[in-house]
């Protein structure tokens, strides 16, 4: 029997949904629910999204030959996001081209992760969207890494696509992965890890899976291998990787909400042994599961085998963070379990109450972070043009994200923000020159500078800084002018780590 919210298919890969009519109208419902954080507040809060913004704006001065020691060049990945930035941001303004590049962004991950959902499990996940919701707006968003994020998203709708089969669908799907390689190359190589071992699995016999999975953790075992030898990786994550089971990716802006990562791993856990006891043919829900529970145990599996970072020799900077964002992937996976154990109403009505809450507490934050740049902005707006900022903004207490690209954003058209991490990584389509008047042009001296332990040089053009500079109220800022032998974020806040 179904309720019209589902209807169930016992097999993974093909999916039986509500009728059409209905399905458009709640499809319609939700994806305007889902943008409504990308409209509600005066800018959207990000981390680095600000970062790529201004960016955009110098990618125009650059066109323009206002930019003197930055260059462009041509890229082939990590590259969607600016190029959407750099063409929408002179057409309907910046922050037009912010809401527009995220909007899209969410509904891509959000979309192609219930896709992907419904084919693993064999229904559409209609009663776990609240989750899912939470999930979309988790800390890869806040964090601002929108070309790992938007590859995501285009990699589980290619999943999706190759899952199900169908001439159609295989080009559909191969198209997509091309689109996720040039967002991101993190999405674009899990998609054809994850592709190939659910297209092996189709063809084997179930009691001969194991051997597949088998082969698979040998697998990521090569793969640890492999970059432990050509790359320098820090960090190691092993026994820490309780950390990073899916629900750390709720807890954003502060310690309270743990209570709402908590209350998710508690539902799913209610959720599973729920479906588990009601269950009369235990066999048959196991096997219906078996893909989804394998691709999230291999989730967690890889994590476990990963770093916190990666140094990469021909980059200025390292690809940081990892755990924190493949557990995107890992949450999603365990979404897929979840629908597979076939939630029921209770489910979904405390699904919707944590994220009532999680969303209202978003919404303060932000508020808290948005006022904050209404400072910066305040503070730039007396300077000079073309003044050099630095910024020693360091995260609010308990957050975990980011807040010190506000001042990025706040300089378009206003000034530079000198300590500009984008030119330097070499991992965006932007360079820096040596004596670059606009930014720095060592990947080491811009990380000193934002982390406050800058020695401004007299070869130094003239910087100011924003910076906290009430130890008791670190949303308030300050600026002022540095001098040569001084150490930028030598006074005011700084956190106790």
């Amino acid at each position: 029997m179904t309720d019209g919210w589902e209807t169930l298919q016992s097999s993974p890969g093909r999916i039986e949904s509500s009728p059409s009519g209905r399905k458009t109208v709640w499809t319609l419902a939700i994806s305007v629910l889902l943008i409504l954080p990308c409209v509600w507040q005066k800018r959207i809060q990000a981390g680095d999204l600000a970062s790529h913004t201004y960016n955009a704006w110098l990618t125009q001065l650059v066109s323009e030959g206002r930019a003197p020691g930055l260059f462009l060049v041509t890229q082939w990945n990590n590259v969607v996001i600016d190029l959407m930035l750099a063409k929408l941001g002179p057409v309907v303004g910046y922050g037009g081209a912010e809401r527009i590049t995220v909007a899209t962004c969410v509904l891509v991950f959000f979309w192609g992760a219930f896709h992907l959902i419904g084919v693993a499990s064999g229904r559409d996940p209609w009663r776990l969207v609240p989750a899912l919701a939470m999930v979309a707006y988790g800390w890869t968003l806040q964090m601002g890494f929108l070309n790992y994020y938007l590859s995501l998203g285009l990699a589980f709708f290619a999943l999706a696509c190759l899952w199900q089969g169908g001439r159609g669908r295989w080009l559909t799907g191969l198209l997509l992965a091309v689109v996720s390689l040039l967002a991101h190359p993190i999405g674009f190589l899990w998609l054809i890890g994850t592709a190939a071992y659910v297209l092996v699995a189709g063809r084997i016999h179930t009691k001969h899976r194991w051997i597949l999975f088998l082969a698979a953790i040998v697998g990521l075992c090569a793969l640890h291998l492999f970059v432990s030898h050509y790359f320098k990786p820090h960090g190691a994550v092993g026994l820490q990787f309780y950390r990073y089971l899916g629900p750390d990716q709720l807890i954003i802006y502060g310690k309270r909400y743990r209570v709402i990562a908590l209350a998710f791993l508690l539902l799913s856990g209610a959720i599973a042994l729920e479906a588990w006891f009601r269950s009369k043919t235990k066999l048959d829900l196991l096997r219906r599961g078996q893909a989804s529970l394998e691709l999230w145990a291999l989730s967690v599996l890889g994590i476990a085998m990963f770093w916190e970072g990666i140094s990469i020799s021909k980059y200025g900077i390292g690809l940081t963070f990892l755990p924190e964002r493949l557990t995107s992937i890992v949450v999603v996976m365990l979404i897929c379990v979840l629908s597979v154990a076939a939630p029921r109403t209770w489910h979904l009505v405390a699904m919707l109450l944590c994220a009532s809450v999680f969303f209202r507490w978003m919404w303060q934050d932000m508020r808290t972070l948005n006022q904050m740049e209404d400072q910066v902005v305040s503070l730039v707006s007396s300077l000079p043009a073309d003044t050099r900022v630095i910024q020693t903004i360091w995260p609010l207490p308990g957050h975990r994200v980011d807040a010190d690209h506000i001042v990025d954003r706040a300089c378009i058209g206003r000034c530079f923000s000198y300590a500009d991490y984008e030119p330097s990584s070499l991992q965006f389509r932007i360079r820096v020159q040596p004596g670059s008047p606009i930014a720095v042009s060592s990947a080491v001296d811009g990380l000193a500078m934002r982390e406050g332990r800058y020695l401004v040089r007299p070869t130094d053009p003239p910087l100011v800084e924003i910076y906290q500079c009430d130890k008791q109220d670190p949303t308030k800022l300050c600026l002022r002018k540095l001098v040569p032998g001084e150490v930028n974020g030598s006074i005011g806040y700084r956190p106790k780590y």
